[in-house]
């Protein structure tokens, strides 16, 4: 599968930073509209001008939404409707994480990660998804993370949200098989972004750098994975070998390994 991507309209959550607004520079390159969508309308409209000027004739819409908000996510896709947009392509990006044990996390954060990542990243495909089935063409990225393949002491419930997603995005996958719309899992490692600051995650320094992929990597391959209707996108080469490694061994003999994990990770605080 080869999916062209010329003259059509992205949509792009989470587009101010981080993974997003690398997914957005790539696909600059080729869509002739992109939505950019996320709180900070400073952050949208510099990258708006950026990709503009790039990229004459390319059409850019900025969307300053905070998809916490059920009823403003509502909205925002109404109007979208009544201005005749159509999105083909939709980079369900938006999210956060906490890094904190689970006993020790603060109740409201943990609530606005569950939202944000779960409920919103699924509202919004059930907006966006039957549109792209009637008309017969859509491609989906839905951003999860290898966080979501195995728990991650610390991050027990951020893991749980990206599980979540990985989860949805091969179901709704086969799902749509044979309809022209096709959706691919994003599940990046440690990328160097916003994230870990949102998070208050220092991880990335007991992260071995051959695990670590930069987010222009990150997006590049994550754009050729959407266009080649791939299933899965688990960007950097060593990082994709160590997570098919350890999908093939047994949870009984994982979890002990998670178990003494947690244990040291509790020791230090």
């Amino acid at each position: 599968m080869s999916l062209n991507f010329d003259g059509r309209t992205a949509l792009i959550t989470g587009a101010s930073a981080g993974i997003g607004r690398e997914i957005a520079r790539v696909l600059a390159r080729d869509v002739g509209a992109l939505i950019l969508v996320a709180r900070r309308r400073e952050r949208l409209d510099e990258l708006a001008a950026e990709l503009t000027a790039a990229r004459p004739g390319l059409r850019v819409s900025v969307r300053a939404v905070d998809l916490l908000d059920r009823s403003a996510t509502g909205e925002m896709l109404d109007a979208l409707e009544r201005e005749g947009e159509q999105v083909d392509i939709f980079v369900n990006n938006a999210g956060f994480g906490d890094h904190a044990l689970f006993v020790k996390s603060g109740w409201t954060k943990t609530e606005q990660m569950l939202e944000l990542n779960v409920v919103s990243a699924t509202f919004l495909l059930h907006r966006l998804v039957p549109k792209m089935v009637a008309r017969g063409f859509g491609a989906v990225l839905n951003v999860g993370s290898c966080a979501g393949i195995a728990p991650n002491p610390e991050m027990v419930a951020y893991s749980a949200t990206k599980a979540f997603v990985n989860l949805l995005s091969d179901g709704l996958r086969a799902e749509l098989t044979g309809t022209g719309v096709s959706v691919t899992n994003l599940s990046p490692g440690p990328v160097p972004t916003e994230f870990q600051e949102v998070s208050g995650s220092h991880r990335l320094d007991t992260i071995p750098k051959a695990l670590h992929v930069e987010a222009t990597q990150c997006a590049e391959e994550a754009v050729a994975g959407l266009k080649a209707g791939r299933a899965r996108v688990i960007p950097g080469a060593p990082l994709r070998a160590a997570m098919v490694s350890l999908e093939s061994v047994p949870k009984a003999l994982v979890r002990p390994v998670l178990a003494r994990l947690a244990e040291r990770v509790k020791g230090r605080g």
